[in-house]
């Protein structure tokens, strides 16, 4: 009998995704707030997973939110 392979429940490091309703909440904005920043290249841009996918990855906003503390 063939071993089954179960599929990875938690992200390796560094390769955990936000959606844009996760950032939204984590900075209390609205979902077109983020992606406005984006288009004025004020965040980091997101990742295309698939037509219907885009994802920020957690390290990218990580290092936004550094840049953001050292401009104070």
């Amino acid at each position: 009998m063939a071993a089954t392979i179960k599929p990875q429940t938690t992200p390796r490091q560094g390769c955990e995704f936000l959606n844009v309703k996760q950032l939204a909440n984590r900075y209390g904005v609205h979902p077109a707030t983020i992606h406005r920043w984006v288009k004025e290249g004020n965040f980091s841009k997101p990742i295309k997973l698939g037509e219907n996918c885009t994802r920020w990855a957690l390290s990218d906003v990580e290092a936004w939110e550094q840049s953001q503390r050292e401009a104070c």
